[in-house]
C-alpha cells in the first residue's frame, strides 16, 4: 500500500494546479467574450443610429453639417452659402475655359473653381462679368500656389486683378508648403476687409491638419481633395466629419470622376452602370450623386456643354444605402 499511495500523494499538487489553471483560463475566455460583445453591441449600435450614407464597412463618412439640395447649396462656417456642385477649370484655358464658363453658367452652375497655376483667372473672370447674372449669385474659387507663399499679399491681389470680380468667394491653399501658415495668416487679413469672404486648404490630409489648424485663427471652411470612387478619401473625410466636426469644415472633391488615372476605367464599371440604367442616369452622374450623399461638394471638369448641363443635373435622385456601399472601390 505504501507504494500505492506514494504516486498519488505526489499528483495532488499537480492535479490542483491544473484546476486552477484552468479556472484562471476560463475566466480570461468569459472576460473576452463580455468585453468582444459588448463592443460589437456598440458597432452595431453606431451603425444603426447612422444617417443614409456611409462606406462599405459602416463607418460614417455624411457631413454633420447638412447640403440643402432644394437650393443645391451649404452653409458654411463663414457664414456664407456654396453650391454643392459646380465646374472645375483645370487644365483649361484660353476661349476655351471662357467657353467651358459661360455654358456652364448658362445651365444653372453657380460655383466655378480655378487656380492661379491654372493661368485661367482673366478668362473665369471674364465669363463671370459677361454672364449677364448678379455677382452675388456666382460662387467663384481661387488658389493661392505654393512658390507664392513668401509674399501671400501679392499672390492675392494678383488673383483679384485677373480675376476682376470685386471679390472672391473662397480661397485656397493649393498645397502645403514652406510659408503656408503665414500665407493662410495673410488672407485671414483679406476676410476681415471683405476682399475675401471664405478660405481654405487644398491637398491637406490628417498630418497637415493636425499641424496646420492649432497655428491659425479663422478655421477653413472647405477642404478640396482628391476623392472618387477609387480614391474615397474615408479616412481624412471621417476626421474632418467627425474627430473635428466642431470646426465645421466640408469636404470639396477635384478629379470626382477619376481623372486622367482612373477615369475610363470608372465609367466603364459594370455596378455603376447598373445603377445609372435603374435610374436613367449616366455613370458620371452617379458618381457625383454619391458624392453629394458622402457630403461632398463636387466640380468635375468638362469642354462639352451636354456633359456640363449632364454633371449638373444630379439632385432628381437619390442612391439607396445599398448602392452606397456597393461603389467600387
Amino acid at each position: 500500500m505504501e507504494k500505492s499511495e506514494k504516486p498519488i500523494k505526489s499528483r495532488k499538487p499537480l492535479i490542483i494546479s491544473l484546476i486552477v489553471l484552468s479556472l484562471i483560463i476560463i475566466a480570461v475566455i468569459i472576460t473576452l467574450c463580455v468585453v468582444l460583445t459588448k463592443k460589437d453591441s456598440d458597432k452595431k449600435k453606431t451603425i444603426t443610429n447612422l444617417p443614409s450614407s456611409y462606406n462599405q464597412t459602416g463607418v460614417m463618412v455624411n457631413s454633420p453639417v447638412k447640403f440643402d439640395f432644394s437650393n443645391k447649396r451649404v452653409k458654411l462656417n463663414s457664414g456664407y452659402y456654396m453650391p454643392t456642385s459646380g465646374i472645375g477649370t483645370y487644365l483649361l484655358l484660353g476661349q476655351t475655359c471662357y467657353n467651358s464658363v459661360s455654358s456652364a453658367l448658362k445651365s444653372g452652375v453657380r460655383l466655378i473653381d480655378s487656380a492661379y497655376i491654372y493661368g485661367n483667372e482673366e478668362q473665369v473672370g471674364r465669363a463671370v462679368r459677361d454672364s449677364g447674372i448678379s455677382r452675388s449669385e456666382i460662387f467663384v474659387t481661387t488658389k493661392m500656389f505654393n512658390t507664392q507663399f513668401s509674399n501671400p499679399e501679392n499672390a492675392i491681389e494678383t488673383s483679384l486683378n485677373r480675376l476682376n470680380v470685386e471679390y472672391i468667394d473662397l480661397m485656397l491653399l493649393h498645397h502645403p508648403g514652406n510659408n503656408d501658415v503665414k500665407a493662410y495668416l495673410a488672407m485671414e487679413k483679406y476676410v476681415q476687409s471683405g476682399k475675401i469672404k471664405s478660405i481654405g486648404l487644398s491637398n491637406f490630409y490628417i498630418d497637415e491638419l493636425k499641424r496646420f489648424l492649432p497655428q491659425v485663427n479663422i478655421m477653413p471652411s472647405i477642404i478640396q481633395n482628391e476623392i472618387h470612387p477609387y480614391y474615397q478619401e474615408t479616412n481624412v473625410i471621417n476626421y474632418v466629419y467627425d474627430d473635428i466636426r466642431d470646426k465645421g469644415i466640408i469636404m470639396e472633391a477635384w478629379f470626382p470622376l477619376g481623372g486622367k488615372g482612373h477615369n475610363t476605367q470608372l465609367l466603364n464599371d459594370q455596378t455603376l452602370k447598373a445603377i445609372g440604367n435603374k435610374y436613367n442616369k449616366s455613370v458620371p452622374q452617379v458618381i457625383l450623386r454619391w458624392d453629394l450623399q458622402r457630403g461632398t461638394i463636387v466640380i468635375p471638369g468638362s469642354t462639352n456643354s451636354s456633359h456640363i448641363q449632364e454633371d449638373f443635373d444630379i439632385y432628381d435622385f437619390e442612391l439607396t444605402d445599398d448602392e452606397m456601399r456597393t461603389m467600387p472601390i
